[in-house]
């Protein structure tokens, strides 16, 4: 019997800690959720509105066997660890768990592992604590507001206009990208232009007439300007001031999916993934060990227990100089601080130390969490800003550069922040300058440009819309639901994205938007810190919303199917395309009158030979439209493969190998193609 029981939410995770229990502890694995909302009741939300949003929870499929394994476990261990990830979600699930497994309140102990570490571990293992029911009243709330919102618009959008979905989050950002679509469509281009004169060593560009700035918007001015210059320039000022070039804070979860985009080309969900695994455990061949401290946070708080070390490996290794401080930002609106910000879990874990144990992509991401970490605490580095303004009839030049003088934090952060020295040349002996060369330059006005994925997560951060955590999944929803495409890694908006932005403000306007949506964040922190009941905000937004969503099933105009050019072969009425559960297919426009829908041959792609007959591996669609790879010769031989079969088979148990994300594994055991 095994008294000390401890649940966690990953399976990888679960064997790294009970690596560091022992034998008196069993740790198992939930896989994250066990429950979510039903589909049933009201608009089957899953939701009793008329009882105070009481929700109706169900097993989320294919869970049933892990809560009755579960049981199994907590029936035979005298104590169990709810030990879900450390945030709102988690606090939900350690919720859950406690729930549908019938654990008593003397039972269960809450423990929370800000990172995955020997020590870290056993130390909250001895300080547990219990669960905090309005962290999950709030988590709550938002699940049951993404519920309705989701479910109501998106069956409304699907009757009307064929969109895919809608929801609370999803359909700002995706208003973000559509109104930023139409800035640039509006915008006119404006013609300017600009007068650089040319020196032996540098250029100096005109920027002032007298003590007005100067613009120039037509060729015949400049040349009206330049006429008026002589070769010689007197030299006005020469200021020379050293300045500080500041660190940057160490990780967010925000700040590392921008930097993880703009520096390395990952996208958020393949961020967050590479981070899930460096916080989890990663094998180093004498221990496993988490590297990096739970990757969900809005802090940039760094505990003593890793700044007085680091501290120390900076001096060692580096010098006292480049010693820094901690740099504390002043608390903003929806930040919750209650775990540090992303950092390595020791400093003395090198990146180089540990690369062999780590893939490309998971050496690069710690490298730059480790070095972003270490720079933070360090000095910062220092420019001697040389600026000269030159005199030529009254119209002035300026020239500015810049000398790294004390390179500080960048002595470790080079790689991922550019300073090119701009040196200019020492000038103080002289009084009056001769130019090489005039020239103008013609310019246009550039529109704003569309959003990349890291600067519409720092729009939505800054605009205090949803979660970083929840970041990546609401870009992955615009861009499955075909509301985006990329173009140059910019978002376009698709004609459906903007018919779906208009439809909704049209009807939607004041609840889909940034305020209304930032005021919403605002309530659910307020649940959570038990300022506000969790029902009663329910309530208020329902008598608000449920009303405009029937007006807008009765009064929003429905969008005819398109014509295909062909005509029905029953009633002669015009086929149409129309959207189906299981995507587009052709009908007749007469319906329901007339039922004629055309049978389309679907083109067979042949992938290879089939290992258990003489048929072919084709690509198939499931009922759902999901692509898996089966045999022609169906239901006579039933192979099939979710992942894409290559031909040949693993070298060490004979079946078909498959191909997923660019990788080569055994579609039985695990073997991999390394």
């Amino acid at each position: 019997m095994s008294k000390h029981l401890v649940i966690v939410e990953s399976p990888s995770k679960s064997k790294t800690i009970e690596k560091y229990l022992g034998s008196d502890y069993k740790v198992v694995s939930s896989k994250g959720h066990i429950r979510d909302l039903a589909t049933t009741g009201t608009y089957g939300l899953g939701v009793d509105i008329e009882n105070g949003f009481k929700p109706n929870y169900i097993p989320i499929h294919g869970k049933k066997k892990v809560i009755s394994d579960l049981k199994k476990d907590v029936k035979d261990s005298d104590i169990v660890y709810l030990a879900s990830d450390p945030d709102r979600e988690g606090e939900a699930i350690a919720w859950h768990l406690k729930d549908a497994l019938g654990i008593k309140d003397n039972n269960y102990k809450r423990v929370l592992f800000n990172e995955i570490t020997h020590d870290k571990v056993l130390e909250a293992i001895s300080k547990p604590t219990v669960i905090d029911d309005n962290l999950v009243r709030s988590q709550e709330t938002r699940r049951i507001l993404d519920r309705i919102i989701g479910f109501r618009l998106s069956k409304l959008l699907q009757s009307k206009i064929g969109a895919k979905s809608a929801g609370r989050v999803q359909s700002v950002a995706l208003k973000l990208i559509v109104d930023r679509e139409r800035e640039i469509e509006a915008f006119k281009e404006e013609e300017y232009w600009t007068i650089t004169s040319k020196f032996n060593d540098f250029d100096a560009e005109l920027f002032k007439h007298k003590d007005d700035d100067i613009e120039l918007k037509t060729e015949l001015e400049c040349d009206d300007v330049i006429s008026k210059l002589d070769k010689d320039y007197n030299i006005e000022s020469i200021t020379q001031k050293e300045k500080n070039k500041k660190s940057k804070f160490p990780f967010t979860t925000s700040t590392l999916q921008q930097e993880a985009s703009t520096k390395l080309g990952f996208p958020a969900r393949k961020t967050m993934s590479i981070a899930q695994k460096l916080y989890e455990g990663i094998d180093l061949g004498d221990e496993t060990v988490g590297l990096i401290t739970y990757m969900r946070t809005d802090s940039i708080r760094l505990s003593d227990d890793f700044t007085k070390p680091t501290y120390k490996y900076i001096i060692d290794n580096y010098g006292k100089e480049y010693a820094g401080y901690v740099k504390q930002s002043k608390k903003t609106e929806n930040v919750q601080d209650a775990h540090e910000g992303i950092r390595p879990t020791s400093i003395l874990r090198e990146p180089l130390k540990v690369k062999e144990y780590l893939s490309n992509d998971e050496f690069k991401l710690y490298s730059l969490i480790y070095k972003r970490t270490l720079a933070s605490l360090m000095a910062d580095a220092k420019v001697n800003q040389t600026t000269i303004i030159l005199d030529n009839n009254d119209y002035k030049f300026k020239t500015t550069g810049s000398v790294l003088i004390f390179d500080g934090y960048l002595k470790v952060y080079k790689d991922y922040e550019s300073n090119e020295d701009k040196i200019l040349p020492d000038l103080t002996d002289k009084k009056v300058l001769t130019t090489e060369e005039v020239l103008k330059e013609q310019h246009f006005t550039k529109p704003p440009a569309r959003y990349t994925e890291a600067k519409l997560i720092k729009e939505l951060e800054e605009l205090g819309i949803g979660r970083p955590s929840t970041y990546a999944t609401i870009i992955d929803t615009i861009k499955s639901r075909d509301y985006v495409t990329l173009e140059d890694k910019r978002f376009k908006p698709t004609e459906m994205g903007i018919e779906t932005t208009d439809k909704l403000q049209e009807f939607f306007s004041d609840l889909i938007n940034t305020d209304y949506t930032r005021d919403m964040e605002t309530d659910l922190d307020k649940i959570a810190e038990g300022n506000l009941v969790w029902n009663k905000v329910l309530e208020e937004f329902y008598k608000l919303f449920e009303p405009r969503v029937k007006n807008a099933f009765s009064d929003m105009e429905k969008k005819a199917p398109t014509e295909t050019g062909e005509v029905c072969p029953e009633c002669g009425n015009p086929l149409v395309i129309r959207k189906g559960k299981y995507g587009e297919f052709t009908a007749c426009s007469n319906y329901p009158e007339c039922k004629y829908i055309k049978k389309e041959e679907p083109e067979i792609v042949e992938v290879c030979d089939c290992p258990n007959c003489d048929g072919k591996i084709i690509e198939r669609k499931s009922r759902k439209g999901k692509v898996f790879y089966g045999c022609n010769n169906y239901p006579k031989c039933k192979t099939a493969y979710w992942d894409k079969p290559i031909g040949k088979t693993c070298p060490e148990c004979g079946k078909m190998l498959v191909e997923k994300n660019n990788k080569i594994k055994c579609s039985e055991c695990d073997y991999k193609d390394e």
